[in-house]
């Protein structure tokens, strides 16, 4: 066994059954603490090795067990909508694979391959999120010293080209998707192709919003992990024209739309959409099915309408402001590598 002194502590370095193991010994480094370990300690933790009574039980936690203590030791250090999204993502994405297993048990090939199974039907910037709620929790279980060292730290941060690039929808894709949405739910996906509005901004919609006479939709509100709340950032409180292009669907979904109704979009129970993943699981992804779309989510209706609008000749400052993005820099970094054909653009009748 070795003894290290780290930051003025004492560790112990050793090997067990294949494994290097790390112990902090909780002792100052000092002459009178390096005799106790030598003549008291190490020799007690050699017993305790050959009894196998070293590794206490508590070090046998599974990912999900010590997951519910990692959020608890965050929670009141995040904002409360940040702790559900760290939550939800964990349940949705890491524990269905990871979650059942000893975290000392967790090993770097199944983290890459988890990733990289991730990486295949997420979006980047999900991805790196997802990454960090598990960093976070791996970490909290090494400073704990649970397991010796965190795996996830050996497994590369995805880069956007880990991330299988989604093209944004043709001009046919675009409306066999509308043509074949039912009609309670149509001016939803038209909302999305035709203004980018993120899917949380248009649950969160209400018929005060919309100016038929201004032709003006404005962007209030988003509803986020099932609460109501401001948009995404500043910028995303905005005013956005109404397209004539979108017009005639929001105005066949006004006449659909109960009496007294507030919001857009409401279930059955006249209450509004408090997710977003009902409206994917029971009408978009069967959609796609049906008409033989390859599948991407529903972000890529944002994607596709930056584009459009970018390679039509719009007015970059326009775009920028239509989507909600601080400045012009980021909507060109983000969205200049989607350039349809042009003969894709002459078809849509895009009119402001």
């Amino acid at each position: 066994m070795k003894i290290i002194s780290r930051s003025n502590k004492l560790y112990l370095h050793f090997s067990h059954n294949g494994q290097m193991v790390r112990k902090s010994m909780k002792m100052e480094d000092n002459a009178k603490n390096r005799i106790i370990l030598k003549k008291q300690i190490i020799p007690e933790i050699q017993k305790r090795l050959v009894m196998g009574e070293f590794f206490e039980k508590e070090n046998k936690y599974t990912l999900d067990e010590f997951a519910k203590i990692s959020f608890s030791l965050h929670k009141s250090k995040r904002r409360e909508l940040t702790h559900i999204s760290y939550v939800e993502s964990y349940y949705l994405h890491i524990s269905p694979v990871l979650g059942k297993m000893h975290l000392d048990n967790i090993k770097r090939s199944q983290l890459l391959k988890w990733q990289s199974d991730l990486s295949q039907t997420r979006a980047y910037r999900t991805v790196k999120f997802i990454r960090t709620v598990l960093m976070t929790i791996l970490e909290d279980a090494y400073k704990d010293e649970l397991i010796q060292k965190n795996p996830l730290r050996l497994v590369a941060v995805p880069t956007g080209d880990d991330v299988i690039k989604k093209q944004p929808f043709s001009f046919d894709e675009i409306y066999s998707i509308l043509d074949n949405a039912p009609e309670s739910i149509r001016a939803f996906f038209a909302i999305g192709f035709f203004t980018g509005m993120r899917t949380g901004e248009i649950i969160g919609l209400k018929w005060s919003d919309i100016d038929f006479d201004k032709k003006i939709i404005f962007v209030r509100r988003s509803i986020r992990q099932g609460r109501e709340t401001l948009p995404k950032t500043k910028s995303s409180i905005r005013d956005i024209d109404l397209l004539n292009v979108l017009e005639p669907y929001l105005i066949k979904h006004k006449s659909n739309a109960l009496d007294g109704s507030t919001y857009l979009f409401e279930t059955y129970m006249g209450e509004p959409y408090r997710k977003t993943d009902n409206i994917s699981s029971h009408f978009w992804k069967n959609i796609l099915k049906e008409q033989n779309i390859e599948y991407r989510n529903m972000y890529q209706m944002r994607h596709t309408f930056a584009s459009l609008m970018i390679s039509k000749g719009e007015n970059i400052l326009w775009v920028s402001k239509t989507l909600g993005h601080k400045d012009s820099s980021m909507t060109l970094n983000v969205y200049a590598q989607y350039m349809p054909q042009k003969d894709f653009i002459h078809g849509l009748g895009f009119v402001r």
